[in-house]
């Protein structure tokens, strides 16, 4: 058993946390899912390992960690929930000066996330209002014109990705071909 890999989806039995199931293979150890302990961490060719239902790993598989991501994207895409999305750490704390031109009057200054928040609100009603769109019974030509548009939004606001911590999060307009 030492030179045997679990592949995602294996069903084993351990000696101390009973039946679970493979759902992350890490170049060490599995994270197994156990009926009545939970979620642990088990070294690779651990003796206490016996074999339920052996499944061979494919590089191509997904893992619980993936399909996570993935239903993560899927629900926030059609959903109104306002995803937390994180702020690049070299402005955290920061503020933003808005200097008037003309002389005399007051500068303004606001904290870059509360800034930052006001941006991240504007994307996800922007993403809120093309599901509506897509939803709506618009001609599919009215649809493309108002996503086009849309599209066009996300473009003018590219400026604002630098404040972004991941670039999934990313503003994305019109792609030149």
């Amino acid at each position: 058993m030492e030179n045997l890999i679990f592949g995602i989806g294996s069903r084993v039995r351990h000696a101390k946390f009973g039946a679970g199931v493979v759902v992350q293979v890490w170049p060490d150890n599995y994270e197994i899912v156990f009926m009545d302990s939970g979620p642990k961490q088990i070294i690779h060719g651990t003796e206490q390992l016996e074999v339920i239902d052996y499944r061979s790993p494919e590089p191509d598989q997904l893992s619980f960690d993936k399909v996570e991501r993935i239903l993560v994207k899927i629900l926030r895409k059609f959903s109104d929930i306002q995803e937390t999305v994180p702020l690049g750490d070299k402005w955290k704390g920061g503020k933003m000066i808005m200097q008037p031109a003309t002389a005399g009057l007051q500068s303004k200054e606001v904290p870059i996330e509360s800034f930052f928040h006001k941006i991240v609100m504007v994307r996800d009603r922007l993403r809120v209002l093309e599901q509506r769109v897509n939803a709506s019974k618009l001609s599919d030509e009215e649809k493309i014109d108002i996503q086009q548009y849309i599209t066009r939004i996300y473009g003018s606001l590219t400026t604002f990705n630098v404040l972004f911590a991941d670039k999934e999060d990313y503003f994305v307009g019109e792609k030149s071909v």
